[in-house]
């Protein structure tokens, strides 16, 4: 049986040294009182840190594009094969490839990256069920908070990249759609990759947002939705300097 393992920070913890929960859990619970405001009055400076140390790591990173998609979708995938093909044509651009640092398809995006010999970033995150950046990353950065990570995403992608995944995905997909949509932030591309994963959601959200009236019909196109490799990197846009000739 595979030994727990959790990393919180800077610190690896295995077997009973592995909490039972995490750091945002800690934060956000609603039911644990407020002895820990005034027990560990740090933590804010903790999250001071971590933002700190964020910015400091990226600040010299260059352009960039964020890979997104499930952790369970891995090697054998036509998703994990389509996202190494895409992240490779990103870096063989000379343009840093970012993603959860996780395993599935955050993996093929840092693999694809390393075998163009580019940037391969990975933002880590303290989860119950994974540990530890993937072997493909050469930039990683392990992340207590949500928040934080999310905000790093944000700020060092100049496009994403989302490939099928679950709940994180979308989340990552919302809130990016979210800031664009509300001028919080510039205007970036957000490629859909594989229509027939994202059509029944593209559908809803042309049919029943759009004619309910809770959006408006252009913010159907802040989103493009593609399926091949060549697609996405085209998608991508001025995300990415023009391929030169061998």
């Amino acid at each position: 049986m595979t030994e727990r393992s959790r990393i919180k920070g800077a610190v690896t913890l295995r077997g009973a040294q592995v909490p039972d929960w995490t750091s945002d859990q800690r934060l956000l619970n609603r039911d644990t009182g407020t002895d820990w405001a005034h027990s560990d009055p740090w933590r804010v400076l903790r999250i001071q840190a971590e933002f700190v140390e964020g910015f400091g790591t990226l600040a010299e990173l260059g352009p960039a594009v964020a890979v997104f998609g499930s952790a369970r979708l891995g090697e054998g995938t036509d998703e994990h094969a389509l996202a190494v093909e895409i992240a490779r044509g990103i870096a063989s651009r000379g343009v840093g490839v970012i993603t959860g640092g996780g395993p599935g398809i955050m993996e093929a995006g840092n693999r694809g990256a390393a075998q163009a010999d580019g940037v391969s970033v990975g933002l880590g995150i303290e989860l119950p069920f994974e540990a530890g950046l993937n072997d493909h990353v050469n930039l990683g950065i392990e992340f207590r908070y949500f928040f934080v990570r999310k905000t790093m995403f944000v700020k060092y992608s100049r496009g994403f990249v989302v490939m099928p995944g679950g709940f994180g995905t979308l989340d990552e997909l919302f809130e990016a759609l979210t800031l664009v949509q509300t001028g919080t932030i510039t205007r970036f591309p957000i490629v859909l990759v594989g229509s027939g994963f994202w059509g029944g959601l593209v559908e809803w959200i042309r049919t029943t947002l759009v004619e309910r009236g809770v959006i408006a019909p252009a913010d159907v196109d802040l989103f493009t939705v593609v399926d091949t490799a060549e697609e996405a990197l085209a998608a991508l846009g001025d995300c990415l300097p023009p391929e030169t000739a061998a």
